[in-house]
């Protein structure tokens, strides 16, 4: 189901999107509302699961993981989907899993220290899932990270 946002939710999850660190009293006077009011909307919005918790973002190169790269993956047996998605689970450099429509069975998204880690992780983990096939695209540099804009989504009209 989804919930209806009005501008007052509008206004709250730019403003937290772009900082998710700003106080709830900046927020409220931006707003032009109590720090109560924006408390309450912030906990409604996280129980109806609009807003999934806060989280510090590491920067993947920063830490020495110097390779990205997307796999689109074919499994023999398209059945075995629930068991390879727990054994995906487990291995550290996976850190998306998609399933998805047109050429892959799933989609994953790897970090990997350099291109010989990455080529272990394909041979090591990766094959012994059971894969008819995958096909690896190295991401060179992301030219664009960012949240879904709350601008697009229509208002609730108000009465």
């Amino acid at each position: 189901m989804n919930y209806k946002l009005d501008n007052l939710d509008r206004q709250i999850l730019t403003l937290i999107a772009e900082d998710a660190r700003i106080p709830f009293l900046e927020v409220a006077r931006l707003c032009d509302v109590s720090g109560a009011a924006i408390h309450q909307r912030i906990q409604k919005l996280t129980s109806l699961g609009v807003l999934k918790g806060s989280q510090f973002v590491i920067d993947p190169e920063k830490v020495g993981y110097e390779t990205c790269a997307y796999i689109g993956l074919n499994l023999k047996d398209p059945e075995k989907f629930d068991d390879v998605m727990e054994k995906l689970k487990k291995i550290p450099e996976v850190v998306e899993c998609h399933y998805t429509t047109g050429n892959f069975d799933m989609f994953i998204k790897i970090y990997a220290v350099n291109n010989h880690h990455l080529l272990t992780i394909i041979h090591d983990k990766l094959q012994p899932l059971g894969l008819a096939s995958s096909q690896t695209l190295i991401s060179f540099h992301s030219a664009i990270n960012r949240q879904i804009s709350i601008g697009s989504i229509p208002a609730e009209k108000e009465e």
